[in-house]
């Protein structure tokens, strides 16, 4: 029988699925132009295993300049629009591999990205004949026992719904992406001949515009006053808190009156009130739910949490993190899932306590996902060492899932009414009776007992402080990477796939900064002027209404093309309304700019004068850039320093401790950020001697030479 080829999604999905279609686990690995592939041998058939690179085709502007509006769009291969881009051996391999094979099989990720990957690849290199013979394998993670059932279980067909969705959306995206980006940058650059390249979309805007209301918010709140009483009771030897009945007193002069009338009195128990609590176990993580408890417990970005998740699933530790659901199906081998967990030795005692249960029954959230189940282990222990986010994430979903599998955890609650002078206070106790789900997921449990003494009804107690203090209303808090996730998800707006994207993109364009989000001036900028010529931009109706389409077409009640065409229609009186004010956009924009411009080259201020500030400056000799102090040129002040030549240079705000000269985060693509202190012969660095400071110093000497 002829070849069947295999594609995957990245290189290590494609080894693990190579490994489980073959007789013996053994494939032949080859290498060709450094794109690794695999024969495995199943019965009397072979399987060519190759891998994409995520998306080996991208879209492009068919024709004409660099202009808007733009609507004639094409695929192409992405090495051609991203020059620095891997792709093309990758495209040239597959090419080769594809020639004269019988069979083919999509086996990336089961979402709409990986069902488009596969589609675009059968399509444009092994051509249209391809996905005539193409059929489709599903899973939710890359262990051999589920990879060999989505084999013996695929489909006759590839996923055409979610395959159609996937190019409607990225379609859609990029008509409003380019459009939207080319006005804002040509707007700018036809009204005072600068250049700088400005992006917005169909999420990116209405996502700035939640941050841009909630800095309105919070610029323009008034703090008003009140008052609260903080007080402590003193029972057999040991001081409890004491809480007032009125938790905010608005008026001073009631909060002087409750002072007069209590201040050296007793306390009466006026009433004993006590009742159970029952905490039903939390529900198995969807990728929302891991990443903002990651981001609460660790303060690890979306993004973070999402690539430290990614490798996991890769691994074949954990099942596929882009799901939306909370539900575990019975299909799960949740007994083989923990008799894998209990040979690491941290889990096993738990993993004992519930295999001792009569039945395993996980807690089901209200969430569900048609594609994936929740994230959940998959019972393999990693072969090799996990870097710190891997292990923390792993071991947090690893405690989830037994935690959903736990009972009902049982706390008892107490209030105790106090009768000071005809004041109503409280004594309140909280103390567990039985941890139930809470002792599965351990360090992660939130928890805080207050134990009472034993009381009595008419029992005194006395009151060893009690005192007003003022205080302000708060204005509402700014978004984190976290909370503004969330908000995203509640509105319906981006995709689980896309919303992490999309909030990274904010912050590398320079709309936002911080993880207390703050909105620039130039994200200010960029949002009020969109909202005072173009408002559609920012309308979330709009967008969810795109989203629903998305849906729509996954269950076969519109088509891509109908989407598509609809998008367009909304763009274009769009672009018609900004084009003809475009003067006036670019030249609002231009000032924000130059004021981002200045901001980004302050790195500080000088340690030196005091007077100056430390910024970025181009030698005009050689066109290297260095620090200097804003008083350089007016001779007053000559302090300077080095910078690396290459990457983004970003001011952290901060001083180093040891020298006073400015800490920046260097950017450099495809490398970790680096946080250094720009003063090469800073004695900090001399004194560690540590391995990351040696390697700045030799960074900077070789910029400096």
């Amino acid at each position: 029988m002829g070849q069947v080829l295999v594609i995957c999604e990245k290189p290590t999905a494609a080894r693990r699925i190579a490994e489980a279609l073959d007789d013996r686990g053994k494939p032949k690995a080859f290498r060709e132009m450094d794109v690794p592939y695999y024969i495995s041998r199943r019965g009397d058939r072979e399987f060519v295993v190759v891998s994409a690179l995520g998306h080996l085709f991208t879209l492009a502007q068919s024709s004409g300049s660099w202009t808007y509006p733009v609507f004639d769009i094409k695929w192409v291969p992405a090495y051609t629009v991203d020059k620095s881009s891997r792709t093309r051996n990758f495209v040239e391999v597959i090419g080769k591999l594809s020639m004269g094979v019988e069979e083919y099989i999509s086996a990336c990720d089961y979402d709409i990205e990986g069902s488009l990957i596969a589609y675009t690849i059968l399509r444009y290199i092994c051509g249209e004949e391809s996905i005539k013979r193409a059929r489709r394998m599903r899973f939710s993670t890359l262990t051999r026992r589920d990879l060999q059932i989505a084999f013996e279980k695929r489909m006759p067909t590839l996923d055409f719904p979610m395959i159609y969705a996937g190019k409607a959306r990225h379609e859609v995206d990029f008509l409003f992406g380019i459009n939207l980006s080319r006005a804002l940058t040509l707007s700018v650059k036809r009204a005072t001949g600068y250049y700088k390249t400005l992006s917005i979309g169909r999420v990116q805007g209405p996502t700035l515009n939640f941050i841009k209301e909630r800095e309105v918010e919070i610029r323009t709140f008034v703090p008003e006053p009140y008052w609260v009483i903080e007080a402590e009771a003193e029972i057999e030897g040991k001081r409890y808190p004491l809480e007032y009945s009125e938790k905010k007193i608005q008026r001073k002069r009631e909060m002087e009156r409750v002072l007069e009338a209590c201040r050296g009195a007793e306390g009466v128990i006026a009433e004993i009130n006590s009742r159970k609590i029952t905490q039903k176990p939390p529900a198995p993580f969807n990728l929302g739910d891991l990443q903002r408890e990651a981001y609460s417990l660790f303060r690890y970005s979306p993004r973070v949490t999402l690539s430290a998740a990614e490798q996991l699933y890769l691994n074949a530790l954990i099942s596929y993190p882009r799901t939306s659901s909370q539900r575990i199906p019975p299909s799960i081998d949740v007994e083989g899932i923990l008799k894998g967990l209990s040979k690491r030795r941290e889990y096993r005692k738990l993993v004992e306590k519930l295999l001792s249960r009569p039945s395993l029954k996980p807690q089901q959230g209200k969430k569900d996902d048609p594609a994936h189940p929740a994230i959940h282990p998959t019972g393999n222990l990693p072969e090799k060492k996990l870097t710190r986010v891997q292990s923390r994430i792993f071991d947090l979903v690893v405690r989830r899932f037994m935690a959903a599998l736990g009972d009902p955890s049982v706390l008892r609650s107490v209030r105790a009414d106090v009768d000071v002078n005809g004041f109503l206070f409280y004594l309140r106790g909280r103390q567990t009776e039985s941890l139930g789900w809470m002792e599965f997921y351990g360090p992660y449990v939130r928890r805080k007992e207050v134990i009472l003494p034993p009381l009595e009804v008419g029992q005194r107690v006395v009151v060893s402080r009690l005192e007003g203090v003022e205080k302000f209303t708060s204005p509402p808090s700014r978004f984190n990477p976290s909370s503004l996730l969330k908000l995203m998800e509640e509105v319906g707006i981006g995709t689980k796939a896309t919303r992490t994207d999309i909030i990274e993109t904010l912050f590398k364009r320079g709309y936002i900064l911080g993880e207390s989000i703050n909105l620039t001036d130039l994200g200010l900028s960029i949002v009020e002027t969109i909202g005072r010529y173009c408002p559609e931009i920012l309308s979330v109706e709009m967008t969810r209404r795109l989203e629903r389409d998305m849906e729509l077409i996954q269950l076969g009640k519109k088509t891509a093309e109908e989407v598509v065409a609809e998008a367009v229609e909304a763009l274009r009186p769009i672009l018609e309304e900004f084009k003809a004010k475009e003067r006036l956009i670019g030249l609002e924009l231009n000032e924000a700019l130059r004021a981002s411009r200045e901001k980004e080259n302050i790195l500080g201020p000088c340690p030196s004068c005091g007077t100056g500030v430390i910024r970025i400056i181009r030698s005009r000799r050689t066109g290297k850039r260095f620090a200097g102090c804003s008083n350089y040129f007016n001779g007053t002040c000559k302090m300077s320093y080095p910078l690396p030549q290459t990457g983004k240079i970003q001011p952290t705000g901060k001083t180093c401790p040891a020298c006073g000269a400015p800490i920046i985060k260097v950017l450099r693509r495809g490398k970790r950020p680096m946080t250094i202190c720009i003063n090469f012969d800073c004695p900090a660095k001399k004194r560690r001697g540590e391995k990351v400071g040696a390697a700045v110093s030799h960074l900077q000497q070789k910029d400096r030479g």
